[in-house]
């Protein structure tokens, strides 16, 4: 049974019922369950024409919406960091000591067999174990 469980979770693609489950079952009673929603950095000249206010209200709104999301789920703790989400996970699991990261894949596409994919990443970097989900 693991006692620090991350699982990954997109806002923009909701909260994954499935993951949570899943973690509840590795980590069984008493494991810490944190849901972690990686805030991908803007790309391009777009970070130059948004002010830093605008940033610092969306990042707001992103920690509203993540607690918001997990309203059902109050074992859960919420966390939004900064970064590319296959790095950021791992580099995040290692900061805060946790054995286990719950990930969802997709089948891959032209672009994953090119570059990997998210789950790919951490499998490959993460510094504890990795429950991929299908």
């Amino acid at each position: 049974m693991y006692k620090k469980i991350i699982v990954g979770l997109s806002l923009e693609h909701g909260i994954a019922d499935r993951a949570l489950r899943t973690a509840r079952a590795l980590g069984g009673d008493g494991a810490e369950i944190l849901a972690v929603h990686v805030a991908e950095p803007l790309q391009g000249s777009v970070r130059f024409h948004i002010r830093e206010e605008d940033m610092q209200k969306a990042r707001a709104q992103m920690e509203a919406d993540l607690q918001e999301r997990l309203a059902d789920h109050p074992d859960v703790t919420p966390v939004v960091i900064d970064g590319h989400a296959g790095q950021s996970l791992s580099e995040y699991a290692g900061t805060v000591g946790a054995d286990c990261i719950v990930v969802a894949s997709h089948k891959p596409g032209l672009r994953d067999f090119l570059l990997g994919s998210t789950a790919a990443r951490i499998v490959r970097h993460a510094p504890c174990s990795v429950h991929v989900l299908r």
